[in-house]
């Protein structure tokens, strides 16, 4: 089941995915664990101010790793790599679409807790 967001990059809609099988794709596609890196990302870039951001070159592989799994999961037809899908862009800021990710993130894991409180009952 799980949640799509429609955001815009680029000038497109892409749509990405957030569901249970996120973090399992993500682990065998990279060998990380979501939660970790979407928390060290939610704090490298702060309040969303390019300024106030400590994001380094490793941050920004795992934003874009992030949001290739979840795009790939909305539209299966995008290409296998990250590296071809990120080239279909000429711009991609962080800054933009993180906090969406994270948004999207955070109501899936928001649904499914809640989900698991109405089976309890």
């Amino acid at each position: 089941m799980g949640m799509t967001k429609m955001i815009e990059i680029d000038g497109k809609q892409v749509p990405f995915k957030a569901s249970a099988a996120i973090p399992r794709i993500y682990r065998i596609k990279f060998h990380r664990d979501i939660y970790k890196d979407l928390d060290a990302l939610g704090k490298a870039v702060g309040n969303g101010d390019e300024g106030s951001s400590h994001l380094d070159m490793f941050s920004l592989e795992m934003f874009e790793n992030i949001a290739y799994i979840m795009a790939k999961h909305a539209d299966p037809s995008i290409p296998d790599s990250p590296e071809e899908w990120l080239d279909e862009f000429s711009t991609f800021s962080i800054y933009q679409v993180l906090p969406k990710i994270i948004e999207l993130w955070g109501l899936n894991v928001q649904t499914d807790v809640e989900s698991k409180k109405t089976l309890r009952n």
